[in-house]
């Protein structure tokens, strides 16, 4: 099968790379920036792409690339730092910007290039760059001007590309269209890959991995977990799969009830149900520091496994976990060792997860993708659209959606006040439009009016972005009097709550979730 072979430099946006092409039937595989040119996995490969980083060139620990890979006769697209990086093997210099360019940027032709076939000139682009291309290396033409700097340019003989804009997220215009013509135009890949190819592929891991031992999963109820759960109770007998719940205190509101409903239609025959409130609750008494929480629920997710295991009687059962790879990426756990942590996720950095991984006994066959596959992948199972299309929730739960110190008060106070937006945003037809919305409960009390009384309230923050995976969101622009209604709303039925208000940070500079 033909596919494209992806160099990573520590982007946080490698995956997506990887994931876009998929999208257009060419399978991708991604392997360390560093990896010497004799030893690339190149069967069946039809092109190179090196990737962002959030390193520059000329630092001291950059990371570079075998000069090889340059003469082994495949097309090579390099995406902002990977352009960059050819630039300063090529003899150009690459030097930081006075004025750096995030977001969104005009690109204008300046020759026409097999890359850009059919794509209008002044398309928008997207761009995440401190430096820029001073000088093109050795035998490179410019081909694309951004408003202020290069955008492109094209070593025709050695069918070398350089692109400093990402085309690979979903605000850039033609993105994947620029994709497709490096894909099957000027490399020639063949598109023969699909979800339902992956789904054969990773079912046959899973059987080889496992063989005849028990497998459990620790379900949320969640979009990803579920489809772990869909997706391991397909590969393997049922017999072998064991189901548990914990119902940490943190979760939405009716949460326990739905999820075991949901588990029993998908026929799981080993389901347990396990209460723990109050032991995470006491756990996180006084904490503050959004990572400590993470630590602190990632390892008595372990903890209160192994316990309620060792109940079972299941013995050294795998570990099966809904990971995504945006949780890996962004805990600084992506191809190569260059990837920068952003924030650590409980199921991923925690000593005791990190613990199961080393001994071989987790199996996380969401890791390669991305929300949006993942409910492709759910669709595939015959999971039902009302939960594959459910919004994203956080392993950590309303532990990183209530800032500061986490009480059972404060827990019954944001549930109320998140199911009220959810019913609202439903009601008006608005859940499916948004990619993610949820509730904050902020660390803060303002002042208010109730009657005739003054009463100091806490302050609720709502969030809802549009997005297509997750790497990057735009805010959902609300009409004035849907949010206006929905704050007299809550605050009218949360008494606790004196006052509401809307995020409107994209991302980046922000994450989706506030820790």
């Amino acid at each position: 099968m033909d596919s494209i072979l992806i160099l990573d430099f520590g982007s946080q946006t490698t995956q997506l790379i990887a994931r876009r092409i998929r999208e257009i039937g060419v399978y991708t595989d991604i392997v360390p920036g560093d990896t010497p040119a004799s030893e690339l996995p190149l069967d069946g490969v039809k092109g190179l792409i090196f990737s962002g980083s959030p390193f520059s060139v000329y630092e001291k620990d950059a990371p570079g690339v075998d000069v090889k890979i340059y003469s082994l006769g495949l097309p090579v697209l390099g995406i902002c730092y990977g352009f960059q990086r050819m630039t300063e093997d090529h003899g150009g210099k690459v030097s930081p910007l006075e004025k750096r360019e995030f977001g969104r940027s005009r690109i204008e032709y300046r020759r026409s290039a097999p890359l850009f076939k059919n794509i209008p000139d002044g398309f928008t682009s997207w761009m995440s760059h401190g430096d820029s291309i001073e000088k093109p290396g050795e035998d490179f033409e410019l081909i694309a001007q951004s408003e202020h700097h290069i955008a492109a340019a094209w070593n025709r003989d050695k069918q070398l590309y350089g692109i400093q804009f990402h085309p690979e997220v979903s605000h850039c215009e033609y993105g994947v269209e620029i994709l497709r013509n490096y894909v099957l135009e000027i490399c020639g890949a063949d598109a023969a890959w699909s979800m339902e190819a992956y789904l054969e592929q990773v079912s046959a891991e899973i059987r080889k991995r496992v063989g005849k031992e028990r497998v459990l999963l620790l379900i949320s109820g969640g979009v990803d977990s579920t489809v772990v759960g869909g997706l391991l109770l397909q590969a393997l007998p049922h017999e072998q799969v064991y189901l548990m719940y914990i119902d940490t205190g943190l979760m939405r509101k009716d949460e326990s009830v739905e999820v075991e409903r949901t588990l029993r239609s998908l026929g799981a025959k080993n389901l347990s149900i396990i209460h723990a409130e109050d032991e995470f609750l006491s756990a996180l008494a006084g904490i503050d520091d959004p990572e400590e929480k993470r630590r602190i629920i990632g390892d008595l997710f372990i903890t209160v496994q192994a316990r309620e295991v060792e109940k079972l009687s299941i013995g050294d059962a795998f570990l099966a976990q809904g990971t995504l790879y945006t949780d890996m990426i962004e805990s600084g756990k992506g191809v190569g060792k260059k990837a920068k942590v952003i924030k650590s996720h409980h199921n991923v950095r925690s000593p005791l997860v990190e613990a199961k991984r080393e001994a071989g006994r987790i199996i996380e066959p969401l890791d390669r993708l991305y929300k949006d596959e993942v409910r492709r992948l759910g669709t595939t199972l015959g999971i039902g659209d009302q939960i594959i299309r459910r919004h994203p929730f956080p392993g950590p739960g309303l532990a990183v959606r209530i800032l500061g110190e986490i009480t059972p008060e404060k827990c019954a106070i944001l549930r109320e006040a998140d199911s009220i937006f959810m019913d609202e945003l439903k009601k008006r037809g608005l859940y499916d439009e948004i990619w993610q919305a949820f509730s904050v409960l902020l660390p803060v009390r303002s002042v208010g009016v109730t009657g005739d009384a003054r009463e100091y309230g806490y302050v609720l923050a709502l969030r809802a972005i549009i997005s297509r995976d997750g790497m990057t969101a735009d805010v959902y622009p609300f009409e004035s009097k849907d949010l206006l209604e929905i704050s007299s709303l809550i605050t009218n039925s949360v008494r606790e709550i004196g006052r509401v208000v809307y995020d409107i940070s994209s991302k980046p500079p922000a994450t989706i979730e506030w820790e």
